[in-house]
């Protein structure tokens, strides 16, 4: 009868035990018991990890601007929503603040990742609330200083 190696193992433990094969994988390096890692498999969740920190930002400062482009330009609808609306502002802006506090090279992300989520903001409130296309401008008319700026918050 034919055994298993470590790795081997542990991939078995990737496929049907998730959390087990994390608390092994932490385990064995630890010990430093390095020639018994499955290291493709750990490679790929690390990179995953990553890839969620950036999507997570991304959404973050998606509705954060949905929110503030509401606050800006949204008339009919601002009497009974703005204090729902800077509430969501300002959550956002704490998260994204927690996540930058935690991985500081975050922020370089947020530049290249602003103008893109800022047209997906203005397209995905047109969408949800079925209003016209020229109630947000193209551009953005605010700065990615502004939209993290604690300070900042149309009235």
């Amino acid at each position: 009868m034919a055994t298993c190696s470590q790795p081997q193992l542990n991939q078995i433990l990737y496929e049907q035990d998730f959390y087990l094969w994390i608390q092994t994988t932490a385990q064995l390096l630890k010990e430093r018991r390095f020639e018994e890692v499955e290291w493709s498999n750990l490679i790929e969740e690390i990179e995953s990890m990553g890839r969620s920190e950036k999507k997570e930002l991304k959404s973050r400062l998606i509705v954060l601007i949905e929110h503030l482009l509401k606050l800006m330009y949204w008339e009919s609808e601002k009497a009974y929503n703005a204090r729902g609306w800077r509430n969501t502002v300002v959550e956002q802006r704490r998260q994204i603040c927690l996540s930058l506090e935690d991985s500081p090279s975050l922020r370089s992300l947020l530049v290249d990742m602003f103008r893109d989520s800022y047209h997906i903001a203005r397209e995905d409130t047109l969408q949800k609330y079925q209003l016209s296309s020229n109630l947000f401008p193209l551009d953005p008319p605010f700065t990615l200083e502004d939209v993290l700026n604690s300070d900042y918050l149309p009235q």
